[in-house]
């Protein structure tokens, strides 16, 4: 008996290269480092449906994920701008680095969120959670940050709205199948804090041929923070579809 049309939503359809969501993740840990940019920087990686906000906030995070139900074990980091769409403050993922073989393809078919495959090393140097991404091996972000703080989770600001921009090109090269902005706010859920904590941190951008970031210098500082979590990670959101 042949496959189902109906039923099939990735390929090989016989067997799909990576499950589908739900996903559960168990151990996560993460640190995030909020920083200024240029305006000039932020608007060069945004499409142009989106306004980028006028205080240049920008964040890095990096994070590694020990267990995934669906993904395995991998490292991943992505920097994250603040921006509008329609009036609407929200913040837009312009690229994720992941050394995974399995996620890359289901966060890009199935969220929009721009993944691409990089060496990413992350871990603790004494009281320094570091994350190294690397490209050709040399560097294109890296990442340092302290955790000596308490802080609670209310007390740390929220990147949602998340966007993404999911878009999918034509075979014949005459636009696009799919493009729709894509929110991921609501993505996570049961989600467990093991751990929050707050400290200092420093974020450098080196230039590279291609995913080149260098222009997003710090301009200046603010918190950062470390996490330990579990969750759930479902669907998402489509806030607009450009094709209808």
């Amino acid at each position: 008996m042949s496959i189902p049309i109906n039923d099939i939503v990735t390929m090989p359809a016989f067997s799909p290269y990576y499950p589908m969501p739900p996903a559960r993740y168990m151990g996560v840990r993460k640190h995030i480092v909020f920083f200024k940019a240029k305006i000039d920087a932020v608007n060069r990686i945004l499409p142009d449906c989106f306004e980028p906000s006028d205080d240049g906030l920008c964040a890095a995070s990096g994070l590694t994920i020990p267990w995934s139900a669906n993904y395995g074990e991998f490292q991943e980091s992505y920097l994250t701008v603040k921006c509008s769409y329609k009036g609407v403050t929200g913040y837009f993922t312009p690229i994720a680095f992941l050394n995974s073989r399995s996620s890359i393809p289901a966060g890009r078919e199935i969220y929009g969120t721009p993944k691409v495959f990089a060496e990413i090393d992350v871990g603790m140097d004494e009281r320094v959670m570091y994350t190294n991404t690397l490209i050709a091996k040399s560097s294109v972000l890296s990442i340092r940050s302290t955790m000596n703080k308490k802080v609670a989770v209310k007390d740390i600001l929220e990147l949602n709205p998340s966007w993404r921009l999911k878009v999918i090109p034509k075979v014949d090269g005459k636009g696009v199948d799919v493009m729709q902005i894509i929110d991921g706010s609501k993505v996570a859920t049961d989600v467990s804090v093991k751990v929050s904590r707050k400290g200092e941190g420093v974020v450098e951008f080196s230039p590279s041929p291609i995913y080149d970031l260098s222009d997003f210098k710090p301009v200046e500082y603010f918190d950062a923070y470390y996490f330990e979590t579990d969750f759930t990670e479902g669907y998402g959101e489509i806030i607009h579809d450009f094709l209808k």
